[in-house]
């Protein structure tokens, strides 16, 4: 990891970031309590039982937030691209990390300092709002993951991963390939299976030509198909 002041900017000025609310003064506040940090592709950003001493927004890159279950077993309980916040319910919980996180892809995040950021939140009201809808979003996520990695069938399970992974990250220009290239062990670790299970239910997709495989390529020929295997569960 590579430490620097540099600024993100946007982090905090980005018309899609949470900041967008803030007035320039109480922005020039964030700016004087921030640092950046450079991430490689595998390295850890914060890890389970750390305390956390500030937000963390993703700058650019893509993250993996994981859990790790019985015997050791790894489960992605979320990703973030930019300009995404991770492990900020620890942090306004005043907790440490139930959770770890680790880069995908070369990634740079920028650190707020917690005192900066709960005065500039007591300032403004707006900001509040803003923070309380982040977390009310991501505590619905949760309640449907909990639901779908539980009850859904594998073929339902990775279905909904794919179709996850579509609105978080996207599509490539030729709006069929996955924007995001995880290994066969991550899309496992999203939908709770093993990885020969994984590889077994791509192979079929892939047959059943709702996606094409190329690699860690993934493009999706039938999106209507992809989104009844998930709704059949």
């Amino acid at each position: 990891m590579v430490h620097n002041k540099i600024l993100c900017e946007n982090c905090i000025d980005s018309k899609d970031s949470v900041f967008r609310v803030l007035t320039p003064d109480e922005k020039k506040i964030l700016y004087e309590y921030h640092s950046c940090t450079s991430y490689k592709k595998g390295e850890i950003i914060y890890k389970e039982g750390d305390k956390p001493n500030g937000l963390i927004c993703l700058s650019s890159g893509k993250v993996k937030v994981i859990k790790e279950g019985v015997g050791g077993r790894e489960q992605i309980v979320r990703m973030t691209k930019p300009i995404g916040f991770i492990g900020y319910r620890a942090l306004f919980a005043g907790d440490h990390y139930i959770s770890s996180a680790v880069a995908i892809e070369d990634s740079k995040i920028c650190i707020i300092e917690k005192d900066a950021l709960f005065e500039v939140i007591r300032r403004n009201g707006d900001l509040a709002i803003a923070m309380l809808k982040e977390l009310a979003l991501e505590l619905g996520f949760s309640n449907e993951r909990t639901v779908t990695l539980t009850q859904k069938h594998i073929r339902g399970r990775l279905a909904e991963s794919l179709l996850f992974l579509i609105d978080t990250f996207g599509f490539e220009e030729n709006n069929k390939t996955l924007k995001v290239y995880l290994s066969r062990e991550d899309i496992a670790n999203l939908s709770n299976m093993t990885t020969s299970n994984a590889i077994r239910t791509l192979s079929n997709f892939a047959n059943e030509n709702v996606i094409s495989l190329d690699g860690r390529k993934i493009k999706v020929n039938d999106l209507k198909k992809l989104q009844r295997i998930s709704a059949l569960g």
